[in-house]
């Protein structure tokens, strides 16, 4: 096989999957051509005239659908580590002898670990998709049949409408529902919040089923997922469990360090001129990223300021800033959390997005540009800035991308991370799997320092007389190394066992099998 050696310096294979790729080229230097894709043409003739495209269950609603070998199939993962409909699915393609499918979720985790089941007897070839956990441990390992392929969520909405990945059903999990197809993920017994992760799905793939434990009768209002786009609805015992919605990682920390780094960035943010009245920040999940957003809003108090927007993810820390009047409008790409979802569902200022409107590269701009602080995580960050937030630095693939690489374009990027985790230096010489280019990242920090990139001399030259930590990221891993030892770099086999997509769909990274 032939490999290219890409813009940030690493080695592309031409092909992934058999299939032809193209290798990053810089940021902002693709130029995709061509029209969108288009689902083929359908006709009312061919729907039921009263409406109702009820089937009686999940399995016949495939096989109605054509479930073939070497489908793609799609799920959304708006249950997080809730989700049960993705494990039952591939259960039926298996007992009905399907091989070779392509899973494509918008993000996978923990709890569907039974689909190794499905992965090692070949009814699943790979997953195209972000894998959490075992799933991604058991690809690291050489297990899976082809290679991963992990998008961001603007990066799968992008691959999806450029045709780049064709879906051949999608498979929604709906919490509220009628017989048309109409369904929000706001209300009944299993909301989990916003549908925007299906909304790629619903509009180009072939065939589309609706999956539901709350039906209603037509219409079901408001309607997040179009009707008009589907082709079944069914009626299960139960498509999710919003409780686990919630996670380690959207719960604020209780670790000293991390609160120290919160307060860091929050004291930078507010030294740098970065929280002024009308400003705006992106919210993330993990305990670290909700710890900054609480020390922002006593900032906002103490000035007597407020946000304009605030975008990501809700949960009830940055929903209790809207209620206090703090933020005016949440623009909400996920919820994580039940206090999310009741706020979406009563508070006209909190807007469900989509990974159209707020990620997606391929359009006429989207919301990231806008935002004026974006807090993010990272696994490994190096001396030139470079991040990575799919594999440890041991080289196991055990995260996804999210949205991640999406805001990475917001006017202010920084990683508040920890120097070192379990004694392992988290700044490295080269990262083991760039996910995002050290251009678009602005600032570190770690408990024991803060450091600026050499590009932004705007800042440098504001915080020159700061009383905070600012060192060079070279003095941060030096004091990482004093402390832990020069770390070791982790050794792959040859095989290429996931390929990392930047947002425009060329390839910025791959992964190789561990060497264990």
């Amino acid at each position: 096989m032939n490999f290219t050696k890409n813009a940030v310096g690493r080695m592309i294979p031409e092909k992934i999957n058999d299939k032809l790729v193209t290798s990053f080229q810089g940021v902002g230097k693709f130029r995709p051509q061509g029209k969108k894709h288009a689902p083929k043409i359908a006709t009312c003739a061919d729907y039921p005239l009263d409406g109702n495209k009820l089937v009686p269950n999940l399995k016949e609603a495939l096989l109605k659908a054509g479930i073939k070998d070497g489908m793609t199939i799609s799920t959304h993962h708006h249950f997080r580590n809730g989700d049960i409909l993705a494990v039952e699915i591939f259960k039926i393609a298996q007992e009905l002898g399907i091989k070779d499918l392509v899973w494509f979720p918008s993000a996978s985790f923990p709890c569907q670990a039974p689909i190794i089941e499905q992965l090692e007897n070949g009814t699943i070839h790979h997953i195209e998709g972000s894998m959490n956990g075992p799933l991604g441990k058991f690809a690291s390992e050489g297990k899976m049949k082809g290679a991963g392929v992990l998008r961001s969520h603007g990066g799968r909405y992008q691959a999806v409408q450029d045709g780049d990945v064709k879906i051949d059903i999608a498979i929604i999990a709906a919490p509220t529902a009628d017989p048309f197809g109409n369904a929000n993920g706001v209300t009944g017994n299993s909301a989990c919040g916003l549908l925007g992760f299906a909304l790629a799905d619903s509009q180009y793939a072939d065939k589309v089923i609706v999956a539901t434990d709350n039906l209603i009768p037509f219409p079901c209002i408001p309607w997040q997922i179009q009707g008009n786009y589907v082709d079944y609805v069914v009626e299960v015992d139960q498509i999710g469990i919003p409780e686990k919605i919630v996670s380690g990682t959207t719960r604020i920390t209780k670790s000293p360090d991390r609160l120290h780094i919160a307060e860091l960035t929050a004291k930078f943010c507010e030294e740098a001129d970065l929280i002024k009245d009308g400003f705006s920040f992106q919210a993330g999940a993990g305990g670290t990223s909700l710890s900054i957003g609480v020390y922002f809003g006593e900032i906002m108090k103490k000035k007597g300021i407020k946000a304009r927007f605030a975008r990501g993810g809700s949960n009830k820390y940055l929903v209790n800033m809207l209620e206090e009047g703090l933020v005016e409008y949440i623009l909400d790409g996920q919820t994580f959390d039940l206090d999310g979802v009741r706020s979406m569902r009563d508070n006209p200022r909190h807007q469900n997005t989509s990974p159209f409107t707020s990620y997606n590269y391929h359009g006429k701009g989207n919301f990231t540009g806008m935002v004026d602080i974006v807090i993010l995580g990272a696994t490994e960050v190096d001396v030139n800035f470079n991040a990575n937030v799919v594999t440890h630095s041991d080289g196991y693939l055990l995260h996804g991308i999210g949205g991640w690489q999406n805001c990475l374009f917001g006017k202010n990027v920084i990683l508040p991370i920890p120097l070192f985790r379990d004694r392992i230096p988290v700044i490295r010489d080269e990262v083991t799997t760039i996910c995002g280019p050290g251009e678009l990242i602005d600032i570190i920090v770690t408990e024991r320092g803060i450091a600026i990139n050499p590009r932004r001399t705007d800042l440098i030259e504001k915080m020159k007389n700061s009383s905070l930590p600012i060192k060079t990221i070279q003095e941060l891993k030096a004091e990482a190394e004093a402390i832990c030892g020069k770390p070791k770099v982790a050794e792959f086999e040859d095989k290429i066992i996931a390929a990392i997509k930047w947002v425009d769909g060329t390839v910025i990274d791959v992964v190789r099998q561990v060497k264990i």
